[in-house]
């Protein structure tokens, strides 16, 4: 039986080695890290799924960013071990994490990625939602986790100061 809980400091190594098995080689240098870079993830929305055994077969992580002004969600990396692809464990992680988000007080949540796969979570692509390059604009997606939550939002994906929050982000404060 697999069991979902939050990421704990802990569990830092070996969700990282997940992450080095599952993504290429410099996934590192991807744009989507330099928004992660000296930002620390939202640590209620990170999550490792444990099998029986007690390791972890599968990992999500999110961090908060700005896009013209407003407070977002970056959903990623998300893995799974290889050995438990195919058994639904990805989306579970995805559900309850954007489930976590919504309950928490956030708005919207993006990510880089194929849409025929998180098409089947709500996210579409996100037109003048532009992210460091280089990005193909078709791989930018996003999903309101409260009706309407993109109307309106548009420009560069920034870095979270956590400090300062951005203007326009949260449903609900926190």
């Amino acid at each position: 039986m697999i069991r979902l809980e939050q990421e704990r400091a802990e569990d830092w190594w070996e969700v990282e080695a997940l992450y080095d098995l599952c993504f290429a080689p410099g996934r590192e240098a991807l744009s989507s890290y330099r928004l992660r870079d000296g930002v620390p993830p939202v640590a209620p929305l990170c999550l490792v799924a444990r099998d029986p055994d007690n390791i972890v077969a599968g990992a999500i992580r999110f961090w908060p960013v700005c896009v013209g002004g407003a407070d977002a969600l970056l959903l990623g990396p998300v893995a799974v071990h290889p050995t438990h692809q195919g058994e639904g464990l990805g989306a579970l992680l995805i559900q309850e994490g954007l489930q976590r988000a919504r309950a928490l007080g956030w708005a919207r949540a993006m990510l880089v990625g194929d849409a025929p796969y998180y098409g089947r979570f709500g996210f579409a692509r996100l037109e003048g939602v532009e992210m460091p390059p280089p990005t193909n604009p078709d791989r930018i997606l996003g999903v309101a986790l409260v009706p309407g939550a993109w109307d309106g939002v548009a420009g560069q994906v920034e870095r979270h100061a956590q400090e300062a929050a951005c203007s326009a982000g949260r449903a609900t404060p926190s």
